[in-house]
């Protein structure tokens, strides 16, 4: 893991040095992009099959389910578009990217699903006062099934690949494909007993259920996409990886760490650190030393960018630095 180091005569001086990933920026998205496209498909044929079921049956649990295909066809729309924008290299008004537009997605293809929630509930409490008759229950179901056939193996691609991808588009895109999937099995088994027992009521009260339960996916979103807004620190997996590079320099090199910062935008990661190297080391060999830890950290977590600031462990400046505001030694003015 460790690089070859030269020495050279002149003293380490406060330092900072940058490294990219290399990962090809449009190649990142383009795969995202695919996936987004196949949602829209599936969009697209839902919408019509779930239409086909309601027409066919006149239940407003079919209806409201149809609706939120509509949520879903407009959710994936806007995930390409955030998609696109989020591909676009950085430039002089956004020197770090576009890549944080993936939120944006996320944050409105959740609120979506609140959407389509409250249109369930409102269809479900007009039908609990007014309660009608269902037809062709068996045709109905069964486009129904088809539908949520295609959602669910839709579903478990955009997961799969926003894994992948680290794409939060592609897991929210997912999620509420899931959250769908599980709308359409509530409303079949709530169809379906309508037609067993002939209790009409069974038809909005299953609908009103299945609404509260995707209001949960949908604040769950929000609240993800908040966080990526914030700029959180990158989770427990990725600040391991940081550990384990970190003490493998502590103890081969002799130097410490400090001011440790990161925070992910969409599928690109942030790493900012302090490097504290022995007073006598040359500029030279501190650099080098920078970018062996650069690199060894883009190595295991790719699409990174990591900033390191070479500091002297001597130096008492290097410890006045560690919060956000650098610390200042000016004297203070006095009070009146």
């Amino acid at each position: 893991m460790s690089r070859r180091i030269t020495t050279e005569n002149k003293p380490v001086t406060a330092h900072s040095h940058t490294t990219v990933s290399t990962a090809g920026h449009k190649t990142d998205a383009q795969p995202a992009r695919k996936y987004i496209v196949l949602a829209i498909l599936a969009a697209v044929v839902t919408i019509g099959l779930k239409v086909g079921a309601w027409l066919l049956t006149g239940s407003v649990g079919l209806l409201s389910d149809a609706a939120e295909g509509l949520i879903n066809l407009a959710a994936a729309l806007v995930a390409f578009w955030m998609l696109t924008v989020a591909a676009r290299p950085p430039d002089e008004e956004h020197a770090y990217g576009h890549t944080k537009a993936e939120y944006f997605s996320s944050g409105v293809e959740s609120s979506l699903i609140l959407v389509a929630a409250a249109a369930i509930a409102w269809f479900s409490i007009g039908r609990l006062w007014n309660p009608q008759p269902l037809e062709n229950i068996g045709i109905g179901l069964g486009v129904s099934v088809v539908a949520s056939v295609i959602n669910g193996g839709v579903a478990f691609v955009l997961l799969r690949a926003g894994r992948k991808l680290n794409s939060i588009t592609l897991t929210a895109d997912g999620r509420h494909l899931v959250t769908d999937v599980w709308t359409s099995v509530g409303i079949v088994v709530a169809v379906l007993l309508v037609g067993l027992t002939g209790w009409l009521i069974l038809d909005p009260l299953i609908a009103l259920a299945v609404a509260v339960n995707i209001v949960f996916t949908g604040m769950h979103l929000l609240s993800d996409s908040a966080h990526g807004l914030l700029d959180t620190a990158l989770p427990a997996a990725d600040q391991a990886v940081i550990a384990s590079v970190q003490a493998h320099y502590r103890e081969a090199a002799g130097i410490d760490f400090h001011a440790l910062r990161t925070r992910q935008a969409g599928q690109r990661r942030f790493i900012s650190m302090h490097v504290l190297v022995p007073g006598d080391w040359s500029v030279q060999r501190g650099h080098a030393l920078c970018e062996a830890i650069e690199r060894d950290l883009i190595d295991q977590m790719p699409k990174t960018t990591v900033f390191t600031h070479l500091e002297s462990l001597q130096d008492p400046a290097s410890w006045e630095d560690m919060e956000l505001d650098r610390a200042t030694n000016e004297p203070q003015p006095e009070a009146r």
